[in-house]
């Protein structure tokens, strides 16, 4: 949930079932109505300079709905719009997106899922904003649909690769529950996520600096809580505190993920300039990497964005990388190969990057790092991960966030109840 209100206006197709609106309102405050446009064509009226972002309600395919979107972010680009829709058809969705809308709801919707929204949002429109002006070093969200496919073992060494190149970085254990990135890199927990989150206070980057922990390399790493029933104390809130101080105080930020799409991941992924997805070379994962992709296009991330690893992708299991273009629609990125010192290199608390410099898996993890430093991927030699051009583009689609249960209404402001 937002720790602070969200000021929105909002403009209100006469024709929009207006107790949909009111039931996807958030109650206490979290959602600060702080004027109502009557019609879409009233462009003036939306010129609210207290507002930080708008609201379009429409009904069905209305036009003017698109028009009203395409003027808010012509004039003012420095807020965000969200559509919300009453009946309206796909193809509609496509063109609200298209003329500049940084999310879409399909009504009806409950207000925690309205709040999620609207919070990703803002965090979006807040990345965008300070990217745009080079103030945030790239933020790569490492994930995997299917547990066992390598996340860890991927994020751990692309932060040493990343490091071995100057980079200042940053790695981040998001797996709250099980999280193994201390134990790949050799680390005591004497410090961790959960010791932030129960520290009290402001979290400023001075306060933030205290809890990470600094690997002999330089990676500094935020440790996931070392015991369960911990993780919930590491809220979305406190994490979404948490990347902007990190991606403004290091060259680079990575963070590696449970397999699943949890809030959590969410959160990550919004806040995040690039995914990297991981798979293996079978069947169970491909699929499972063919629905986080196709996951991620409805939360429209960009596809360019998206890196592709086939870990242990020479396998004779049956499949080989060429099958991975039909299967999950574009080609690997790069390809690991399978090396038995991989496995002894985790026992070790020794990532391979480190322990065997000169292997081929070594060299595919800085090919993989390569993608995030340069303009372009570039090649590493025979031994090496081959790197391959990027998946297709595909059209941004429509997230709308979580689906809890409703809460009581909170009528707009002029309505009685």
């Amino acid at each position: 949930m937002i720790s602070e209100s969200i000021r929105v206006v909002i403009a209100l197709d006469e024709q929009v079932d207006r107790n949909l609106i009111e039931a996807a309102l958030p109650v206490d405050g979290r959602v600060n109505v702080t004027g109502i446009v009557h019609g879409l064509d009233a462009a003036p009226a939306m010129d609210d300079r207290s507002a930080q972002l708008l609201l379009v309600a429409c009904h069905g395919e209305a036009t003017a709905a698109v028009d009203a979107v395409r003027r808010w972010v012509s004039e003012q680009p420095d807020r965000p719009v969200v559509a919300l829709c009453d009946a309206a058809p796909q193809l509609f969705v496509r063109d609200l997106f298209a003329a500049g809308a940084d999310d879409v709801v399909n009504l009806p919707e409950a207000p925690e899922g309205l709040e999620f929204t609207l919070e990703k949002a803002m965090a979006r429109h807040s990345r965008r904003e300070a990217e745009a002006r080079g103030e945030a070093a790239p933020m790569i969200c490492v994930v995997g649909p299917k547990g066992g496919a390598g996340k860890t073992v991927t994020a751990s060494n692309l932060a040493l690769a990343l490091a071995s190149l100057g980079r200042r970085t940053a790695l981040v254990d998001l797996d709250l529950q099980f999280g193994d990135v201390g134990l790949a890199l050799g680390m005591v927990p004497e410090r961790t996520l959960y010791d932030l989150a129960t520290s009290g206070g402001a979290i400023d980057a001075d306060k933030l600096d205290a809890y990470i922990v600094e690997h002999e390399t330089g990676v500094r790493v935020l440790l996931a809580p070392v015991r369960p029933d911990h993780a919930s104390a590491v809220t979305v809130e406190l994490m979404r505190r948490v990347y902007p101080l990190l991606r403004a105080s290091h060259d680079a930020v990575v963070v590696d993920t449970p397999p699943d799409f949890t809030a959590q991941v969410i959160a990550a992924i919004d806040a995040s300039s690039h995914v990297c997805l991981v798979g293996t070379l079978d069947s169970l994962s491909l699929k499972n990497t063919k629905l986080g992709l196709e996951t991620l296009e409805l939360m429209g991330y960009d596809p360019s964005a998206i890196s592709l690893v086939l870990n242990r992708a020479n396998s004779t299991v049956g499949l080989t990388p060429n099958d991975v273009e039909a299967i999950v629609g574009r080609k690997p990125d790069v390809l690991v190969p399978s090396d038995r010192e991989v496995p002894r290199s985790i026992n070790q608390g020794e990532p391979i990057i480190a322990s065997s410099k000169r292997s081929s898996v070594a060299a595919a993890f800085r090919a993989l790092a390569s993608i995030y430093v340069t303009d372009g991927p570039v090649a590493v030699g025979p031994r090496g991960g081959h790197v391959n051009g990027g998946g297709p583009q595909a059209e941004p689609g429509s997230s709308n966030g979580r689906r809890p249960e409703r809460r009581r209404r909170r009528l707009l402001p002029g309505r009685r109840s």
